[in-house]
């Protein structure tokens, strides 16, 4: 293909390059000009015009984008006509959109001037979804090129190289364990979430099972289901599962079933297990099945609905792009690891989370001193350093909660952007300093992490990967630090739970609080032991590091 300017004398059944805007009249690019078209150019006082000129063999761009979507056509693929050199490819009914990427890739590095795009593989799609589009980068493809990809289109060996994969209308067993202290509005949303992804690729439900979280239960309510028809077999845990040999895969064994792999490389989704009963399906969900947001378990019953039999090998090559969402600090599991909630992939917005720095205590400990005015080698008092480092995070407002020395911890605190909230009946102990600080949290923060006076090594960094990983929406509603798996301070709370703090009595915090809600606690490990360290007597002040230069 010759391609430039060209003169009008010679330009008759050249492609004109670019649209060309005259007097009452538009020539648009890829125009094939005949005699009344190279009248109209002459008559504006053009000379030459840029054109492709085809030569001998050179196969135009629509016919060649034609010929390649032929030699590409599926079942339940459609296609578009060819225009401007591109024909687009849809879904004929929802499935699982599948495809060849060696072929794919084989087709695009043949030359430049042909090019294939499409969705990822394992898609799942709608009907009249684009799948692909061909489009041919110039006016024309030399005939020897396009021969050469019609090739490598048509002698694939096995399968297509592009299919859809149509879902199948299962019928899916739910078991759903209960342990106490599980709130219902948890146990409802895990089926709701199922459910909609059941509907989604056009599966039912039959009636949940809802049994103990113990072995035997689980696996009688699988024989049940079973027997009842269940085409896939899914279990819910009230606790995450963390070992193949835990109550969800153990069931699955005492049902007469088999386990076939347990985790995934996907995250969220590490802690699936894939099992079968007979010939049916068995899975044990991972915690983030409870959200409805995409995680890996998405992944595997896309294609246990397509008809594929996923298999350990599958699972271990989901690898790549197989990390759905970055946050900053991902909770990681520990002894109690069956009780971490789900992470999702989706982005998330920022949650608005303020601080409380409790200071209201009166230091008996360490009387006549009040440990947070006590300065270190630099001058700095405690309660300083740690209003600082709380300043430094992402948290706002922050609220000092005062009670013992009221003015001096104001004074020691003066010029800081913080608010005070005074704990009028602080000597009652703990809880009388958390209520003062709860009644002056703004109506806008959906979070409040409540950090403690005499914890002067919790960083900002530190406070700053709690808040990434709070989010309420996705049943991480509590979030709690631990270093080396000893649970530490400060605590992030979502403001659902302000009714059960603001009834707190006597020397106690809310800590407690949090084993009554294990569903709603996400716990986010620590590299440092500053998290355990509190700092409330004469000996233990001694052994405070300068950290005057740290955030």
């Amino acid at each position: 293909m010759n391609f430039g300017p060209t003169p009008l004398d010679e330009a008759r059944g050249a492609i004109l390059a670019h649209t060309v805007r005259l007097t009452g009249k538009v020539l648009k690019k890829g125009t094939v000009l005949d005699e009344a078209a190279i009248a109209t150019l002459r008559e504006a006082g053009k000379r030459d015009v840029i054109t492709a000129r085809l030569e001998s063999g050179d196969v135009p761009e629509d016919e060649a984008a034609d010929r390649l979507a032929d030699a590409l056509m599926a079942p339940l693929i459609a296609r578009s006509r060819a225009a401007t050199g591109r024909v687009n490819l849809f879904a004929e009914s929802p499935g699982l959109f599948t495809l060849d990427a060696a072929l794919i890739e084989r087709i695009n590095a043949v030359d430049e001037s042909i090019t294939i795009a499409t969705l990822p593989n394992h898609s799942v799609v709608d009907t009249k979804e684009m799948l692909a589009t061909i489009k041919i980068i110039p006016f024309a493809v030399p005939g020897r090129v396009l021969a050469v990809v019609e090739a490598i289109a048509r002698g694939r060996k096995v399968g297509q190289a592009l299919s859809v994969q149509p879902f199948q209308p299962l019928s899916v067993g739910l078991v759903l364990t209960e342990l106490p202290g599980i709130k219902e509005s948890v146990m409802e949303g895990a089926v709701e979430a199922t459910e909609t992804r059941i509907r989604a690729l056009l599966g039912t439900m039959l009636p949940v099972e809802r049994v103990r979280h113990e072995e035997g239960p689980v696996a009688d309510a699988l024989t049940r289901l079973k027997r009842a028809g269940a085409e896939l077999l899914l279990i819910a845990g009230a606790s995450a599962v963390v070992d193949r040999r835990d109550i969800g895969p153990a069931a699955i064994v005492r049902a007469g079933g088999t386990i076939e792999h347990f985790g995934m490389p996907v995250d969220p989704g590490n802690l699936i297990c894939l099992g079968r009963v007979g010939d049916v399906p068995a899975l044990v969900l991972p915690g983030c099945a409870r959200s409805p947001k995409l995680n890996g378990f998405d992944w595997v019953l896309a294609r246990i609905f397509a008809g594929r039999k996923v298999t350990a090998r599958d699972v271990m090559g989901m690898g790549v792009g197989g990390l759905l969402k970055e946050i900053e600090q991902r909770p990681l599991p520990r002894a109690e690891a069956p009780r971490t909630p789900p992470l999702t992939s989706a982005p998330r917005r920022a949650r608005t989370v303020c601080a409380l720095v409790l200071a209201a205590g009166r230091s008996r400990r360490m009387a006549p001193l009040n440990k947070l005015l006590v300065p270190d080698s630099k001058g700095v008092p405690m309660i300083l350093r740690v209003v600082d480092n709380v300043l430094a995070s992402h948290a706002s407002p922050v609220i000092v909660v005062t009670g013992h020395e009221r003015e001096r911890i104001e004074e020691a605190l003066a010029g800081r952007p913080v608010l005070f909230a005074h704990a009028e009946g602080y000597a009652e102990g703990l809880s009388a300093s958390l209520k003062a600080g709860l009644a002056a949290v703004p109506a806008e923060a959906e979070g409040i992490m409540v950090c403690l006076g005499d914890m002067p090594l919790v960083t900002a960094p530190m406070l700053d990967r709690l808040m990434s990983a709070f989010d309420p929406d996705e049943s991480r509603a509590i979030v709690q630090p631990t270093f080396r798996g000893k649970q530490g301070n400060p605590m992030l709370w979502s403001r659902e739970f302000l009714p059960d703090m603001l009834a707190i009595t006597g020397d106690i915090g809310a800590r407690h609080l949090a084993a009554k809600h294990a569903d709603r606690l996400v716990e986010v490990e620590m590299a440092s032991d500053a998290v355990l360290r509190d700092f409330d007597t004469t000996e233990s002040l001694k052994g405070l590091p300068d950290m005057a230069a740290r955030r």
